[in-house]
């Protein structure tokens, strides 16, 4: 059969085809999307929504199979709270499966310049988005070294995701910086950037933590805004690896 036109391609391959396709000429970060780029990229989501953790030969983990450790020690020596399951990357985008363990979380983090489109393939996540503000400011509270490691955001979303729930989607300006927390159990989800993360072009993973006593000024105000201060990767946060079992993707 020719690769690139078969209805029988597994599902992975067709999504991983139409984010090439769809990322291969992206907006150019503050300029309107043209109705090509959002004709694919609907094209992706709607791809996105089929997948099923069976389409990837993901067998859902149990919390007393995943590696969760009593409460009072978050995680055992030497196990990875977080996993990842490379599928592929080209220059356009990358690929891949997040395997969560129960009570992990991915720390609130930004993706510079990129797009992305995470789909939920077991279990549950909670995603907690913000938006960056572009407007000065800072707090005298804090020395003077770290004012510049303050970002001005808005807190634009906080949601639940389960295998049957849309793709959550985020832009370079949209939902950019997000935390997201494995619910009542271990979760995976399958997760596309665009373009893939490369801090020789600038597109370097940032970790941030919301200073605490910064509330919403107005009450009645839907989205709060809240500082965000740049920090180190948190120490009980690290990623391993472990394969991918699903069908191969060729571009």
């Amino acid at each position: 059969m020719m690769p690139g036109d078969s209805s029988m391609a597994s599902i992975v391959q067709r999504i991983a085809r139409q984010a090439l396709v769809t990322f291969r000429n992206p907006p150019v970060v503050g300029e309107e999307a043209s109705k090509c780029f959002l004709e694919n990229h609907s094209k992706l989501r709607s791809l996105m929504s089929e997948v099923r953790a069976t389409d990837l030969k993901l067998v859902p983990r149990r919390a007393d199979d995943s590696g969760a450790p009593p409460p009072q020690h978050p995680y055992h020596r030497g196990v990875p709270p977080v996993t990842y399951m490379h599928i592929c990357e080209t220059d356009q985008f990358s690929m891949g499966v997040f395997l969560l363990k129960s009570g992990a979380s991915i720390p609130l983090h930004d993706h510079p310049g990129m797009h992305g489109v995470l789909k939920v393939m077991y279990g549950k996540v909670r995603i907690s988005c913000f938006d960056r503000l572009e407007r000065p400011g800072g707090s005298s509270a804090l020395p003077r070294g770290e004012m510049g490691a303050l970002r001005r955001c808005v807190l634009h979303s906080t949601g639940e995701y389960t295998e049957e729930s849309g793709p959550c989607i985020l832009s370079p300006d949209r939902d950019n910086l997000h935390q997201i927390d494995a619910v009542d159990g271990p979760t995976a989800f399958m997760d596309i950037l665009a373009p893939p993360y490369d801090p020789d072009d600038g597109r370097d993973c940032h970790y941030y933590k919301v200073l605490p006593g910064d509330g919403v000024k107005d009450s009645e105000q839907k989205e709060k805004e809240v500082w965000l201060m740049e920090i180190s990767q948190p120490a009980e946060f690290w990623c391993g690896g472990e394969p991918y079992p699903g069908p191969e993707v060729c571009l």
